[in-house]
């Protein structure tokens, strides 16, 4: 029989055997956090252990007189919390093993937290953590716009939406390079100067190809990129490389995701979760998608 292909996700005995207890999991965070020595969170300088107090340490160069202390915490998503730091890695294994998103409220059963708000905190505070700094993609690259939202004509009379079925749906443009990473972000139109700026801030300028649908707001792209893009109201789909098969994929992750798992986000956090969904995207290859996370928060 063929054996199946090794996932590089952690399983649940593996999270178990890597962190059996709290001081395992302190002992793993400093290891990302620091991996060449503890340095000052505020000023980046050699800090020294503080003694009969494991896992604290103090600056003297922030505060000759009477030292700065921190603790692995300090300047975390995890610092001035009461859930142990074991639980933290626990939900943000959670997060990422599930590959269409899960659930603050399924965060709060599994976990058993006492109160839903916790969860939905701890959950907002992970995906914050995982957004990405700004890289500009090259090759060839997909660039399209989506609509997150439920149907117009499927809201209770009260509160349709004046306007055609998009009316009321969050707009998230991205782009992706072929076998590579992709970016998205959450925009308030689809005019012309709204995808254009995004597209120059994305993409790099040697870019090979950006190949895009006949969206008009993409009509200014063949000034200075090889552009070129097929025309899904003919039916087109795909003509020699142009195609925007692999953006449609990761939109089929997103909308899925929030369909089946959260259901309903709001225009204030849509961010989030689409930052969440791109740093799983991206990080479909990676060897260690949890170190990656840990060292981020």
């Amino acid at each position: 029989m063929r054996r199946p292909k090794p996932v590089h996700q952690m399983t649940v005995s593996q999270f178990e055997t890597a962190f059996p207890d709290e001081e395992a999991c302190k002992a793993y965070l400093v290891a990302r956090r620091w991996p060449n020595g503890v340095k000052c969170p505020r000023c980046g300088a050699d800090a020294s252990a503080l003694v009969g107090k494991p896992f604290h340490w103090q600056c003297y160069k922030c505060a000759p007189v009477t030292s700065y202390r921190f603790s692995h915490i300090a300047g975390t998503i995890f610092e001035n919390t009461n859930k142990p730091l074991r639980e933290w890695f626990k939900v943000v294994h959670l997060m990422l093993t599930s590959k269409k998103g899960i659930s603050a409220l399924q965060i709060q059963r599994m976990m058993g937290f006492g109160s839903y708000g916790t969860a939905h905190s701890m959950c907002h505070k992970i995906r914050t953590a995982l957004v990405e700094p700004e890289t500009k993609l090259g090759g060839i690259v997909e660039v399209d716009e989506t609509y997150v939202g439920g149907s117009n004509r499927n809201r209770h009379w009260d509160k349709k939406q004046p306007g055609t079925g998009v009316a009321g749906k969050f707009i998230v443009v991205g782009a992706v390079k072929r076998k590579g990473n992709v970016i998205a972000r959450v925009i308030n139109n689809t005019d012309t100067e709204t995808l254009d700026s995004f597209v120059r801030q994305a993409v790099a300028e040697d870019v090979s190809l950006i190949a895009a649908d006949e969206h008009s707001g993409y009509r200014k792209l063949k000034d200075d990129f090889p552009h070129r893009f097929i025309s899904h109201s003919k039916k087109q789909y795909v003509d020699g490389v142009v195609h925007t098969q692999t953006i449609d994929g990761f939109w089929s992750l997103l909308k899925r995701g929030i369909m089946g798992s959260f259901h309903k986000v709001s225009r204030k956090y849509l961010p989030l979760y689409v930052a969440e969904f791109q740093f799983r995207y991206n990080n479909r290859m990676n060897a260690d998608i949890f170190d990656a996370a840990i060292a981020r928060c």
